[in-house]
């Protein structure tokens, strides 16, 4: 029992990695632009197909072929913004963006359908089925890589923020919009640059999704759920939030598969939200008046 327990925290970790990676832009995008981007899970598959075509056609490894996905994603969501997000009055813009990137995401969906059928997908490269042997552990090499890009991405992420020019420029955005546009900030440039951050962001999570689960056009469902539980757990707009939200609730999920049944993991999912929410309203790591710490 301890040795499965130990593999089943370890193995919680690094799948918390992965979902993290595909919560990051959800969650940036939020604290940014005060979007709920429900168009997310279906942004997980859009990159994860993108893999699989450069890996089909052309023959390029998924994570080679992450320097194409990122910024065809990046350049997605830059148009999807200008088009669609950028139309929605600010007075009730939080709740006009859930009607929108649904609707985004059906159309998404009916495309990737169209071209690409119902049937189930998945990406294949030597990493993918190989492990490493650690302190008597098999750990798996694609899980490895999720949980290192999850971490130099988000860091990446947070470094941006906090040091560049632009960074700064949608650090002003979120703590007070009127006052950026006064002194000069260009917030419609700022909001498309955040909306293809997190969109390009995604793309490195679709191709760990696609590696490790079989997909088809109808796989955003399930993992929109999920990632909207990470986020409002971690703290709406906290990008460090994200990970550690994800990483706690993969872990208390594994961790009940051993020591209670699996029929219950996935609920226990989803119970930990609602037990952190009753002691932490704003989530763990979430502040009332700041976004994307």
């Amino acid at each position: 029992m301890g040795t499965a327990l130990t593999k089943a925290v370890v193995n919680g970790i690094l799948t918390g990695g992965v979902y993290a990676l595909m919560a990051a832009g959800l969650t940036l995008i939020f604290g940014v632009m005060e979007i709920i981007n429900i168009a997310q899970g279906i942004f997980v598959v859009l990159a994860a197909y993108l893999s699989y075509v450069l890996q089909v056609h052309l023959g390029i490894d998924p994570l080679v072929g992450l320097v194409i996905t990122m910024p065809v994603m990046f350049g997605v969501g830059v148009l999807i913004e200008w088009g669609f997000v950028r139309r929605l009055k600010a007075q009730n813009r939080s709740a006009l963006s859930i009607l929108v990137t649904f609707a985004v995401a059906i159309v998404i969906e009916g495309f990737l359908t169209q071209f690409f059928s119902a049937d189930l997908k998945i990406l294949k490269a030597w990493y993918v089925d190989r492990s490493v042997h650690v302190l008597g552990f098999y750990l798996p090499y694609i899980y490895l890589i999720g949980f290192v890009l999850a971490v130099v991405l988000l860091a990446a992420l947070y470094l941006f923020l906090y040091r560049s020019r632009s960074g700064k420029s949608i650090r002003a955005s979120v703590q007070n919009r009127a006052g950026a546009e006064l002194i000069g900030i260009n917030i419609n440039r700022v909001s498309a640059i955040t909306f293809g951050i997190g969109a390009a962001v995604t793309a490195a999570g679709g191709m760990v999704f696609g590696a490790t689960n079989s997909f088809n056009p109808n796989s955003g469902y399930d993992l929109i759920s999920r990632l909207l539980v990470i986020v409002v757990l971690g703290g709406l707009g906290s990008i460090g939030g994200a990970l550690v939200a994800a990483v706690v609730a993969l872990v208390i999920e594994d961790v009940t598969a051993v020591l209670w049944s699996p029929v219950w993991a996935s609920t226990m999912f989803f119970a930990v939200l609602i037990v952190v929410l009753l002691v932490r309203p704003n989530g763990l790591f979430g502040r009332a008046a700041v976004r994307a710490q």
